[in-house]
């Protein structure tokens, strides 16, 4: 069943009612959304999951409407507990479907690595000895998973790297590593190459006459590149009233790329808010958030310097031009996939995308949120918007029903008091108390 994401209205409904529409694009029955009523994970699953386990802790579960990718639409779950998230996404991505939505894509599905040498008398004759090994290390890993090459995966090369240790004021130190690439297709992966590291470290060391220390991945997932990109023309950013310029709002958002670009402590918050995203997406589908980030920063940094993951330029014709590249280890098969209900309805919402479908829709609502952020900072300020999604647990907190949380974060934002008091009496107010 095709889906469309564009449900006008939809963060005015109550959950009841967003539950309705979301179940009626994707052709499901009201009991398909049962795993979002809390509890479906149950301590008993949770206990099989991780250790010395108390109980569950619940977070909550959204979808962001909008987002169209290569011609497609498609809702996207959302796991996160910040405002402002969601909403972001929800309406850049509604914002970039009038100029057709976003390009996205993988470069592959290549995961990382590495057996350790170390202890070596004569660093050079082990180099060369491992080289000459490489054929028969190559083979006993191709032997590791069989089923793995059925599936059109498998190892895609080795090589030998001559690492130094020069830390100053410390003794130097020589090492080998083994480098070894293995096509994990709709798998993350981190088992799989841990695995084929273990069954290598025997036949490395015997190679080499020397002693093998780690046996494990890399998170820095370099030939596992997500990207996405979208093409902006100025008329896009003009309000219903004409009052904001669009080709300003463009430069505004370019200049504050380039801001990034150049300084590394702008840069950590400019990545933060791509990050914003890509997480939420990556824990709604049972994906490890946290290898992600560690690629995503080291990519950041591969130049030297810390830097941007987003570009956004101005092309010819004025229009903003966004990009973003960065390595994606997600999977759509084996984990909590197998294990947590809700973590499956993600899988379901998605349309049930492989890891490549998965991986370039996390690159889109990366450069989707980082998008509402520049916009923001280009023209009213972070803060505006983000306070308003604020106020309305502020008001939450101060006991305001469903009906009554809109006139009690008007009154907030318009004093610019997000206190817990200023909502009590504007609560007040609203109920004809003094």
């Amino acid at each position: 069943m095709t889906t469309d994401s564009r449900i006008p209205g939809f963060y005015k409904l109550p959950p009841e009612g967003r539950r309705a529409a979301v179940a009626a694009r994707l052709g499901l029955g009201p009991e398909a959304l049962a795993p979002l009523d809390g509890g479906a994970l149950g301590i008993a699953r949770a206990n099989h999951m991780v250790e010395n386990v108390l109980g569950v802790f619940e977070l909550p579960f959204a979808v962001a409407c909008n987002l169209r990718v290569n011609g497609e639409d498609v809702l996207v779950p959302m796991v996160v507990e910040e405002p402002s998230v969601v909403a972001a996404v929800s309406n850049m991505a509604r914002l970039v479907r009038q100029a057709g939505g976003f390009e996205a894509g993988m470069s592959g599905q290549v995961m990382l690595g590495q057996v350790q040498v170390v202890g070596l008398a004569d660093v050079a004759a082990g180099a060369a000895a491992l080289e000459a090994a490489l054929p028969a290390l190559t083979a006993l890993a191709a032997g590791v998973h069989p089923r793995l090459a059925e599936r059109g995966g498998g190892i895609r090369g080795m090589q030998v790297r001559r690492l130094r240790y020069d830390e100053p004021g410390e003794p130097v130190e020589d090492m080998l590593v083994l480098h070894f690439q293995l096509d994990c297709v709709d798998a993350m992966g981190a088992n799989m190459v841990n695995t084929v590291a273990e069954a290598l470290a025997p036949a490395v060391a015997a190679a080499t006459g020397a002693e093998v220390g780690l046996r494990i991945l890399s998170n820095l997932a370099s030939e596992r590149l997500a990207w996405a990109t979208c093409r902006i023309p100025p008329a896009c950013f003009e309000d219903a009233g004409g009052s904001a310029c669009g080709s300003a709002v463009v430069e505004g958002i370019a200049s504050a790329y380039r801001f990034a670009w150049a300084d590394p402590w702008r840069a950590a918050t400019h990545n933060k808010g791509v990050m914003n995203g890509i997480d939420a997406v990556a824990i709604a589908t049972g994906n490890d958030w946290r290898a992600i980030e560690a690629g995503a920063h080291a990519w950041a940094a591969r130049d030297g310097q810390y830097r941007s993951l987003t570009t956004w330029k101005v092309d010819s014709d004025g229009n903003l031009v966004g990009r973003i590249e960065l390595p994606m280890q997600v999977g759509t098969v084996g984990g909590p996939i197998l294990t947590h209900p809700a973590v499956q309805l993600a899988h379901r919402i998605l349309g049930q995308p492989r890891a490549a479908g998965l991986g370039a829709i996390l690159a889109a609502v990366g450069l989707a949120q980082n998008l509402g952020a520049l916009r923001a900072l280009a023209t009213e300020g972070i803060q505006q918007g983000h306070m308003r999604m604020h106020a309305r647990t502020v008001a939450a907190l101060a006991g305001a029903t469903e009906a009554e949380l809109p006139g009690v974060v008007d009154a907030l934002c318009a004093d610019r008091d997000w206190s817990v008091e200023r909502a009590r009496r504007a609560l007040a107010q609203l109920r004809g108390r003094p």
